[in-house]
């Protein structure tokens, strides 16, 4: 990805906040032409507009990730329309936090139809158009939650492992058939996600970022999702805190591990007493 995408499709779920919202402006500041699907359609045509009004080329769609149907229909007719797909960034996600005592299955099912299967729907659309066109890179939005253990949003930590392992095996598959496939770390990002998480039976502060870590701004993100995808790289871990708490946990788990039971056990400190 140069700095110039004039001609180039995107499609970016989760477009309408957030680094979904950041990519897709940065997106089109570069000549690509942005389909901008969220599940919120007032958000995505905020964003579209905005993109408009800054001279850039953009649609808005409203799409419920954890549909496969829903998907599949947006990614179809963005390639018709447009007569190629070049880039399709599963970027949608959610959260729920809690001890794993405390989650319901539903809750479990909510998380991962929509940071699993939302991303699954979107590169099983994107990853035949891809292959028949014979060029296009998928851009799965997955976490540093991703990369690493994190108690106490283990549905969150669920979806986003399983993201990577998805993105790893299928990049391997296209990489003979023209299609790039990339899976995305981010740390902490300024964005709505902590604030829209439902937290189970714990104190909200259990959503926050540790104290020690600053928080980037999803423009900031953006920047490092284009530069990663520009490089191809299998794997786009950032800030700097992300890409070296992964290397000290493959090299030395047992120095991470030390410091986890604790962060547990303060947490629990908060857990309501109705819980058992």
């Amino acid at each position: 990805m140069t700095d110039s995408l004039d001609g180039k499709v995107a499609i970016v779920t989760g477009g309408g906040s957030g680094i979904g919202e950041a990519v897709s402006l940065e997106l089109a500041r570069r000549g690509a032409r942005v389909v901008v699907a969220d599940i919120d359609g007032d958000s995505a045509k905020r964003v579209a507009t905005a993109v408009a009004e800054s001279g850039g080329q953009a649609t808005a769609s409203r799409v419920d990730v954890s549909q496969e149907q829903d998907v599949r229909r947006l990614v179809e007719e963005t390639a018709a329309a447009y007569g190629r797909l070049d880039y399709q960034f599963n970027n949608a996600g959610i959260a729920i936090g809690g001890d794993a005592r405390d989650l319901t299955l539903d809750q479990w099912r909510r998380v991962l139809d929509v940071d699993l299967y939302g991303v699954l729907h979107g590169t099983l659309a994107a990853y035949p158009i891809m292959v028949r066109q014979g060029f296009g890179h998928i851009v799965n939005t997955s976490s540093g939650a991703g990369l690493l253990p994190l108690p106490l949003s283990a549905p969150y930590c669920t979806a986003k492992h399983a993201v990577v392992g998805l993105s790893l095996s299928l990049r391997f598959e296209g990489a003979d058939l023209g299609v790039k496939v990339s899976a995305v770390c981010p740390g902490y990002v300024r964005t709505g996600i902590f604030e829209s998480a439902v937290v189970v039976n714990m104190s909200r502060e259990l959503m926050d970022p540790p104290k020690r870590v600053k928080m980037i701004e999803a423009s900031q993100a953006a920047q490092a999702i284009l530069t990663g995808v520009a490089r191809n790289q299998a794997l786009i871990a950032f800030p700097g805190y992300v890409r070296l708490a992964w290397r000290a946990y493959r090299l030395f788990p047992r120095v991470i591990e030390r410091g986890i039971p604790r962060q547990v056990r303060e947490a629990r400190r908060h857990r309501t007493a109705a819980s058992g």
